[in-house]
């Protein structure tokens, strides 16, 4: 598999494809609203992508970008067997995976230098967005968002969205950077893996669902399977407490609402943390959540 998530005009998104699949879609497009598609890498590196459009009956307009405005180059290529090769060598990073191929500017301006932040302000703003990449669950766009409406009182603006979003994206790529340097298998490597092969096997499994532990009982029933068994989940205040070092709750139950059930699910539950691998706190009472300890909180932004 490829570690790329690829995005069409038509709205469809495709995560970690296989180079069979990019050139499924390399040579789909072309049809009226489903003209082009963009590649980014996995993690999302910030203004480093490539992406082609292709008319019926044209050629095909290659582009790619390695972070500023003046790296944004264009080629046209008529065969799209090349153009698959080309996309699929990026995917991989092979040295040399443009050789023979001219490229030309796509006369993108650099836009305007964007105002530096009072460090009062840098300082609480980064501070929150650290907090979001701890969690691991945030993109470059929710990163922004938050950015720009942290401080935000009585309608003013301290930080604009070209700041924020500076920000955002520096401190993304910091993170990035460091996660090349963890272990090949983290907790939440295991977390996710637990959950779905809960999620598979009839127990929707959701990870960093909803803001509460209210919200997230209410709406759990609507977000898998209609024949599932039961449900596992963690919210957002949770995330926020294991990426401190406090421990991660997990709420789980039956869809029949009964003791029985929601016990069975229980066991179920920590029988597949354990086999994944992670250390679980349960006195097997269907009134207690499920707790994991120890945790070393290293999520990896995919973005």
């Amino acid at each position: 598999m490829l570690s790329v998530k690829v995005e069409t005009e038509n709205q469809q998104t495709h995560t970690r494809v296989s180079a069979g699949k990019l050139g499924e879609l390399v040579h789909r497009i072309g049809g009226r609203g489903d003209n082009f598609l963009v590649v980014q890498r996995i993690p999302d590196l910030p203004g480093t992508f490539i992406q082609v459009w292709h008319e019926a009956g044209g050629d095909y307009e290659l582009e790619h970008r390695t972070g500023t405005a003046t790296s944004h180059v264009r080629t046209v290529i008529g065969d799209p067997e090349r153009v698959v090769a080309l996309m699929t060598r990026w995917a991989r990073e092979e040295p040399g995976w443009d050789a023979g191929t001219a490229w030309e500017s796509a006369g993108i301006p650099e836009p305007e230098p964007v105002p530096e932040l009072a460090e009062e302000v840098r300082e609480q703003v980064e501070a929150r967005v650290r907090e979001m990449l701890r969690g691991g669950y945030g993109t470059v766009r929710t990163l922004t968002e938050s950015a720009e409406d942290h401080l935000v009182k009585d309608g003013v603006r301290p930080v604009s969205r070209e700041q924020a979003r500076e920000l955002a994206e520096r401190l993304w790529l910091e993170r990035v950077q460091e996660q090349r340097g963890w272990a090949d298998v983290t907790d939440p490597d295991r977390l996710e893996r637990a959950f779905a092969r809960l999620d598979w096997g009839g127990i929707t499994a959701r990870e960093h669902f909803t803001c509460c532990r209210s919200c997230g009982m209410s709406e759990i029933g609507a977000a898998g399977r209609e024949d599932a068994r039961g449900f596992v989940f963690f919210h957002g205040q949770g995330t926020e407490s294991a990426a401190a070092g406090h421990g991660l709750a997990l709420y789980y139950g039956g869809f029949d609402d009964s003791a029985e059930t929601t016990a069975a699910v229980g066991r179920e539950v920590v029988a597949a943390l354990e086999e994944a691998g992670l250390a679980v706190e349960w006195d097997g009472s269907p009134d207690k959540a499920i707790g994991l300890t120890g945790l070393d909180w290293r999520k990896r932004l995919v973005g």
